[in-house]
């Protein structure tokens, strides 16, 4: 309603593009070392839509391998505590000293498979690691694991990375393969016939996974039709100080070295080019962007009739069938049993 005023829920920061990995899924790791500097993060911080609420995202590469990643660290510790921080855990005992030095709201590790498919996928045997940093840390802060299904682990290490998260009482968040052009990635997950079917049943004991990943189908082959709201609240930096639309689309905002935050994110031609593109872009399965749009659509049609909804959001549909609910879109997905499957 206040296009010019609008205050961000989520700030991610891409903060270096320093990386042990040599994940098959991101070639971030042969880009040229970059660091977004100590006092340009700071200076966002400062910005106007930047709030108390707004959750900050550390991240790179790995940010634990910034330069001055103790020192940010510590800055938010002090200053903006609802910060997150995303890892690889293969710097084990960093991650582990500096999450219990400076309290992140939320720890966020990477896996995407056992110890045979963490290897293949990412290039390094970093299970083990990420199990320490787990047991080490799941009684001291939030913690999430992360998992990407990719052309280059299955639905079996899915089933098996939430049997993990289970057993050490900790929270699993699913992503999918896609093109994101901060990762240099270009190809996207080859979806089978039968790809609903294949969702292990142990996703249900999760929170917000199953219907995004069941959705991912109808975006595919594409019925499913949704405005992208997450763009007017959520942003990105990049460690060159590029500010994207979005994580997916190579459409560039303004950049933190020549513009401040609230000139890129709040200025007319943000505002314009934001709005284009939530009334026309379906063009991802991002998480970061478009669980937003399901669980927004999921709750207002738990209280109004699609119909309703429609007039003053526009049309959307979740299938081939224009008039389907999500209630009633899910009403006709069945699951195969869960896989019996071993983390030992």
């Amino acid at each position: 309603m206040r296009p010019h005023h609008k205050r961000l829920s989520q700030l991610m920061i891409y903060s270096t593009t320093c990386c042990q990995s040599r994940c098959k899924h991101c070639n971030i790791w042969q880009k040229p070392t970059e660091h977004l500097s100590f006092d340009t993060i700071q200076r966002l911080m400062h910005s106007r839509c930047v709030t108390p609420h707004t959750t900050v995202g550390l991240e790179g590469g790995e940010f634990i391998l910034h330069p001055q990643s103790y020192e940010i660290m510590a800055w938010f510790q002090r200053y903006h505590p609802n910060y997150t921080l995303l890892t690889n855990c293969l710097a084990n005992r960093r991650v582990i000293d500096a999450v219990r030095r400076f309290q992140p709201r939320h720890l966020y590790a990477s896996l995407d498979g056992g110890r045979e498919t963490y290897l293949r996928m990412r290039g390094r045997d970093g299970y083990d690691k990420v199990i320490e940093v787990v047991q080490a840390l799941k009684d001291q802060v939030p913690m999430s694991l992360m998992f990407c299904l990719s052309p280059w682990n299955s639905f079996d290490d899915m089933a098996f990375v939430i049997d993990v998260a289970k057993h050490y009482g900790v929270d699993v968040r699913i992503g999918i393969y896609g093109t994101m052009a901060f990762f240099d990635t270009t190809s996207e997950l080859l979806m089978a016939s039968d790809f609903v079917k294949q969702i292990p049943k142990n996703i249900h004991e999760t929170q917000e996974n199953y219907d995004f990943v069941a959705l991912y189908g109808e975006w595919r082959n594409g019925h499913l039709r949704l405005r992208c709201q997450s763009i007017n609240s959520s942003l990105v930096v990049h460690s060159n100080g590029d500010v994207p639309l979005c994580q997916n689309l190579d459409v560039v905002l303004g950049n933190v070295y020549h513009q401040s935050l609230d000139e890129i994110f709040n200025g007319s031609d943000a505002c314009r080019t934001q709005c284009h593109y939530s009334h026309h872009c379906n063009n991802c399965w991002i998480n970061f962007h478009r669980k937003y749009d399901i669980i927004l659509l999921r709750n207002m049609e738990r209280w109004f009739p699609k119909w309703l909804i429609e007039r003053f959001y526009g049309s959307y549909q979740w299938d081939a069938d224009s008039k389907n609910t999500y209630r009633n879109h899910f009403k006709s997905i069945d699951i195969n049993p869960e896989p019996i499957i071993s983390f030992d």
